[in-house]
């Protein structure tokens, strides 16, 4: 039973994964501009000096593949994907390949993902399951109401008022980067704090627009639970009231919140890009700013293709993990 489930969820993530890499491949390649020729085209308007255009464009149209038909391009790139990794050069940073410009982002966004979920996981669960407990302060239901209010605000646009607030405003974050420009970067306590400073900013921008959506999500699976006989039955054995609220009710409204969050994943990682973008934050989000100027159309679609697997991925975990919390996942889906 349990095989079964995990097979079909394995056969639906390859599935998910080839059809998505192919849409991705097809949107990039199906303009009918020669991206080479773009690129020359731009570096011609800034004023560079280009020798032997002409023969410089058909060499790299030929030496990308571009003049072979779109099925042969697929092909290609299917063939260099799935049997060496390899997802080709990049045109702006020629000879680099895609790998050498989007692996060093990959850690910068995977961490920021990581710190803004868990601070939000954490607030936002605990706001949402105080508001509907009976014996907690009225003061947490308006607070969790004000963090609603925020999850209906684009990351983007808070990332923009954070920025104007502590900033510019009150200049005490700083407005952009990883570190600041010249300083010396080493194991230390002195580099940590500046990593810190430069990545508050960023992860707030994202964690402030989900603490609402995990509060809400949260305050209506504990109101289901709320007057179940075990809560009851904690009460009467004597339990200290924080120990009925952590231990029996968050954690039997904990399941549909790993649904939640498998559903909202993607809208996160899409709304990160663009916080990474305006803080110029060293992540993907900058990758594919720099990659949507220049034309970059192959590190465009290593980045694509990066989300594209991260979030199936994460999905297919999820997936995985939740037949573990509750049993009836297993039976359910072998009916």
């Amino acid at each position: 039973m349990l095989r079964s489930y995990v097979v079909k969820r394995i056969s639906i993530f390859f599935i998910t994964v080839f059809v998505a890499v192919t849409i991705n491949f097809i949107v990039i390649h199906i303009t009918p501009q020669n991206p080479v020729a773009v690129l020359m085209g731009r570096l011609a308007a800034r004023g560079a000096m280009v020798e032997n255009g002409a023969q410089l464009l058909k060499f790299y149209t030929e030496r990308f593949g571009l003049d072979q038909p779109l099925y042969v391009q697929y092909l290609m790139y299917l063939r260099n994907l799935l049997l060496h990794g390899d997802l080709g050069y990049s045109l702006a940073y020629f000879p680099a390949k895609v790998s050498a410009v989007v692996l060093p982002a990959i850690p910068w966004t995977l961490g920021l993902l990581f710190f803004a979920n868990l601070v939000a996981a954490i607030v936002g669960n605990i706001l949402g399951a105080l508001a509907v407990w009976g014996r907690a302060p009225r003061l947490f239901t308006w607070v969790t109401y004000g963090f609603m209010s925020l999850a209906a605000i684009p990351f983007y646009l808070l990332a923009l008022i954070l920025l104007y607030l502590f900033a510019f405003l009150w200049p005490v974050l700083p407005s952009s980067g990883a570190f600041t420009p010249g300083s010396s970067r080493a194991f230390d306590l002195a580099t940590s704090f500046e990593f810190i400073r430069h990545a508050t900013l960023p992860v707030l921008s994202v964690a402030l627009g989900l603490i609402g959506f995990w509060a809400l999500s949260m305050r209506g699976a504990m109101a289901s639970v709320m007057g179940e006989d075990y809560l009851t039955y904690a009460r009467v054995k004597g339990l200290r009231e924080p120990t009925i609220f952590f231990r029996y009710g968050m954690r039997n409204a904990m399941l549909p919140q790993v649904t939640a969050f498998a559903i909202d994943l993607g809208r996160l990682v899409s709304g990160q890009v663009l916080v990474e973008l305006i803080f110029s934050y060293p992540g993907l989000g900058l990758v594919l700013y720099n990659a949507l100027r220049t034309g970059d159309y192959f590190v465009i679609q290593g980045v694509v293709l990066f989300i594209i697997i991260s979030v199936a991925l994460a999905m297919l975990l999820l997936d995985l993990i939740y037949p573990l919390l509750d049993p009836r996942i297993r039976t359910a889906s072998a009916i």
